[in-house]
């Protein structure tokens, strides 16, 4: 479930719940229409963590953190056999929805809990597009994904960039950088009301050393630069985009 940059002011907390399920059962219909074309989704990071993910025709993929089934759909039209799933219950039924007619299975599960209805060694891909971000605790997602993933199967991820967010004094309050902090912020870009979404903000070595701790292996890591397409349709995003990037992509390997 992606986040965006493009927020406004802060205002007071949603009702207390899992940040990424508070804050997409506000918006899930809106987001699902219009993150498919929205810059920073199909211009800046999809093309990013499709990259790094390579061909996967003929390959297992667990779509974690799916949303509304935009990667998932991606990946099936690419030749993946695809397992997703969502928190938020709407946007589980969105995603079955987009993928009605494609390889996909798509569940409700939690990024914070146990993936107990994932078997040992299943995948040969795991992607997880801009979701980690609400997910407080990060080793123990890391761990389970390494349980479900085949020996030599790579996982790719996106999240907020940690100094990106360090700089903006609304994400980072006024905490340490090193120190995990959620905050929350008024989205802009899709509409009204604007939802209001929870996140964590949390320094680089913690996702660095998270990935370790838990046996991957890091194989590469994108600080990606906006495409050329989104100079003509959204040029002041384009320029912002290629001075500092708002997202790190990060690509490793099952060990």
């Amino acid at each position: 479930m992606p986040t965006d940059p493009s927020a406004n002011k802060p205002s007071a907390p949603a009702t207390p719940d899992l940040p990424g399920r508070a804050a997409y059962t506000q918006f899930a219909d809106r987001y699902s229409q219009m993150a498919p074309e929205k810059p920073h989704n199909a211009l800046y990071e999809r093309p990013a963590t499709a990259e790094l993910l390579g061909d996967v025709a003929g390959l297992s993929v667990l779509d974690a953190g799916c949303g509304p089934g935009i990667v998932s759909a991606e990946l099936a039209h690419a030749g993946a056999t695809v397992k997703a799933f969502d928190v938020t219950p709407a946007m589980v039924e969105l995603a079955r929805e987009r993928c009605a007619d494609l390889p996909v299975d798509v569940a409700q599960g939690d990024l914070g809990q146990p993936l107990a209805w994932l078997a040992d060694g299943q995948f040969d891909r795991i992607v997880c597009s801009l979701a980690l971000d609400y997910v407080e605790h990060l080793s123990p997602t890391f761990a389970e994904f390494h349980r479900v993933a085949r020996p030599g199967a790579q996982l790719v991820f996106s999240m907020a960039h940690p100094m990106r967010d360090w700089i903006d004094t609304r994400t980072r309050g006024n905490r340490p950088y090193f120190e995990t902090t959620r905050f929350g912020l008024h989205w802009g870009g899709f509409g009204e009301p604007k939802p209001y979404v929870e996140a964590y903000r949390r320094p680089l070595a913690d996702i660095v050393n998270a990935l370790l701790e838990t046996g991957w292996q890091i194989d590469r890591m994108l600080e990606p630069k906006p495409v050329a397409q989104m100079k003509a349709v959204a040029p002041a995003l384009y320029n912002e985009l290629a001075l500092a990037p708002a997202f790190l992509c990060v690509r490793a390997r099952r060990v």
